[in-house]
């Protein structure tokens, strides 16, 4: 699947001739204030659905924009279907794998390997793996494979969720603002003609102490506003139970309800056996022990099987990437490198491995790993849809001229190319809540301002860009109800964390290059 190419369709232009604001123009900024102050108001006051609120305010932007009554509708499912076309795959293979990594006792391996040493390590442990995890895997296929092992290290070590969530999200969210090869960046790039390379070091040079404020130091300030434990669909996909019955309604996804309390199972979607009633999480580990391994288990998958299992899916993409910058298109195997380096199939091909290292290995027969496949894809059945409906509102608002307005407003202020980047990327990325879009829309817009800069100053420019495109995810970011379903949280405890999170990367990033443009 071509990603830029799919992103690329219906994103706006702005020429030199169309930079004035048009009444349409203000028309579709107000129309797109409005319409997600209803997606909000809905959700936080009404307590409807997200996957309900999200539809009612696409609907609500394409018709408020003018896009003809006939189209608003295809709007919304062209913003669904390229959502759920490729998240939602990776979202059910991720939960496939995540699930046998639990119940097969590979989870309690690395857990237990994160847990040695002092307790103060573990959230920057945490940030480490999602960095390392985060250099060719896109963002959300980063955050399915670590959740398990995020929650079931929160179950375990009793702590507050976000001590050791924030960490793992910062280290994913800005490896893919960031760095190449994901798509923004090499978008970017590829736009303003900047060097791969350079682009690619200094945006290491820059991730690496951004994580750092905005993953672990962060974290902590985080765990003290929302301190709740481990919950939502995370914690249900990984079977981790605390022995307490918990049924699908009290925080359950899709929900605003009251999150789990410290320590406790959470949101964990329930599964009642027929004939003793008997209601445990789905795939339910043992009982209050904080291990996840199923006693069906035999025996535990190694430490090395284990790590080989979740790193096959990053080595496979990490060796896409290596080909995409380094060998030409024409070359023999670059054609199986990019089969097989797509991250559906590379997510595929770890979850056959896993079927064997986390299944037939650790003594699971067909049947009981057919039986745990069906049931890893309950858990997540919620988050599909309201992510899909994220995506759906994005479109009505990218369709209806919202992020063409934005760039204009922005072009009018006259700001230096590597500021005024930043600015455009933050204004498109909070009108249509997709940091791609906002890189690649952004980063057209700048081109012409940016044809005479130095190699160094054009690597910055991407930089900035990337930077801006992750300020403050809202309700119309799918990453947005991603995190807020795999967590547990309600909508403020969402924007209290993760978009306060997006929001210092974004800022700090800014100011690391700025910095950078100075002594460079």
């Amino acid at each position: 699947m071509n990603v830029l190419a799919t992103l690329n369709s219906g994103i706006p232009t702005v020429t030199a001739a169309s930079k004035s604001l048009s009444g349409h123009d203000i028309q579709v900024l107000i129309v797109a204030a409005v319409g997600i102050a209803i997606v909000v108001l809905l959700i936080v006051f009404l307590k409807m659905h997200a996957f309900i609120a999200l539809t009612i305010g696409a609907l609500f932007v394409g018709i408020g924009s003018g896009i003809a009554l006939d189209k608003v509708t295809a709007s919304y499912e062209t913003g669904v279907g390229g959502v759920l076309g490729y998240v939602g795959v990776l979202i059910a293979l991720g939960a496939m794998l995540g699930k046998l990594l639990a119940d097969s006792g590979g989870a309690d391996k690395v857990v237990d390997t994160l847990l040695r040493g002092r307790p103060a390590t573990l959230p920057w442990k945490m940030a480490l793996i999602a960095f390392i995890i985060g250099i060719p895997m896109f963002f959300e296929i980063g955050l399915v494979l670590l959740i398990p092992v995020v929650m079931l290290a929160v179950h375990r070590s009793k702590g507050p969720a976000m001590r050791l969530g924030i960490p793992a999200l910062a280290g994913l969210s800005v490896l893919h603002g960031f760095v190449p090869p994901h798509p923004g960046p090499l978008a970017a790039i590829a736009i303003l003609h900047a060097n791969v390379g350079l682009t690619l070091a200094l945006g290491l040079v820059i991730a690496i102490p951004t994580v750092a404020v905005a993953g672990p130091m962060f974290g902590m300030l985080a765990a003290r506003m929302v301190p709740i434990g481990a919950g939502g669909a995370g914690l249900a996909v990984t079977g981790a139970s605390t022995g307490a019955t918990s049924a699908v309604g009290a925080g359950s996804i899709g929900t605003v309800g009251a999150p789990a309390p410290l320590g406790a199972a959470g949101a964990g979607l329930a599964v009642t056996s027929g004939s003793t009633g008997e209601t445990r999480a789905a795939g339910a580990g043992s009982s209050g022990t904080g291990a996840a391994q199923d006693p069906e288990a035999t025996r535990s998958p190694t430490f090395a099987w284990t790590l080989i299992t979740l790193l096959s899916p990053l080595v496979l993409m990490l060796i896409k990437a290596a080909a995409d910058i380094w060998m030409v298109k024409g070359a023999a195997l670059r054609p199986a490198l990019d089969f097989i380096g797509d991250p559906v199939v590379a997510l595929l091909i770890a979850v056959l491995l896993a079927m064997v290292t986390f299944g037939t290995a650790v003594g699971f027969s067909a049947s009981v790993l057919a039986k745990k496949i069906g049931a890893s894809l309950l858990p997540i059945v919620g988050v599909m849809l309201i992510v899909g409906a994220g995506g759906g509102f994005k479109q009505a608002l990218v369709d209806g001229g919202t992020g063409a307005a934005i760039a204009k407003v922005a072009l009018a202020a006259g700001l230096s190319t590597l500021l005024l980047g930043w600015i455009v990327a933050v204004l498109i990325r909070l009108s249509t809540g997709s940091a791609t879009v906002a890189t690649v829309t952004a980063a057209g817009i700048i081109a012409p301002l940016a044809a005479g800069l130095s190699p160094t100053h054009l690597a910055l420019v991407v930089l900035a860009i990337g930077a801006g495109s992750l300020f403050f995810s809202h309700v119309n970011d799918a990453g947005f109800w991603l995190v807020k379903e795999y967590f547990g949280l309600t909508v403020g405890q969402t924007i209290k964390t993760w978009s306060l999170m997006e929001t210092i990367i974004s800022v700090m990033g800014l100011v690391l290059t700025l910095l950078l443009s100075l002594v460079l």
